[in-house]
């Protein structure tokens, strides 16, 4: 899947991370005190990493908003399926990820 809409450098090699199950750097992109959110529920950081790294993916990114910290597209997740989801990226003054909302889109 080709990541090139992703106009966030930050954001870009999260997601290239995220496909490519790359936990190390997907972790060095968070602050140390980061806040992950699943559908509006604390969710923690370090265990959705070892959890979905390697395990979920976008299939397909099909839109790109807000200067490009919020994606919408495709996603498979090998424990639950497919679907639809979004993940909404906060960063610090650094650049550094300071909060990731994922959920399932409508």
């Amino acid at each position: 899947m080709n990541t090139n809409a992703l106009t966030n450098p930050t954001v870009k090699a999260a997601i290239d991370a995220l496909q490519s199950g790359d936990r190390k750097t997907w972790s060095s992109l968070f602050e140390a005190n980061a806040k992950l959110y699943d559908d509006g529920a604390p969710r923690n950081l370090d265990k959705f990493t070892k959890d979905a790294l390697g395990h979920e993916r976008f299939t397909s990114i099909d839109k790109v908003e807000n200067g490009g910290l919020d994606i919408t597209g495709h996603f498979h997740s090998d424990q639950w399926g497919d679907f639809r989801t979004y993940f909404r990226f906060q960063l610090s003054p650094s650049g550094k990820i300071k909060c990731l909302d994922i959920g399932q889109a409508k």
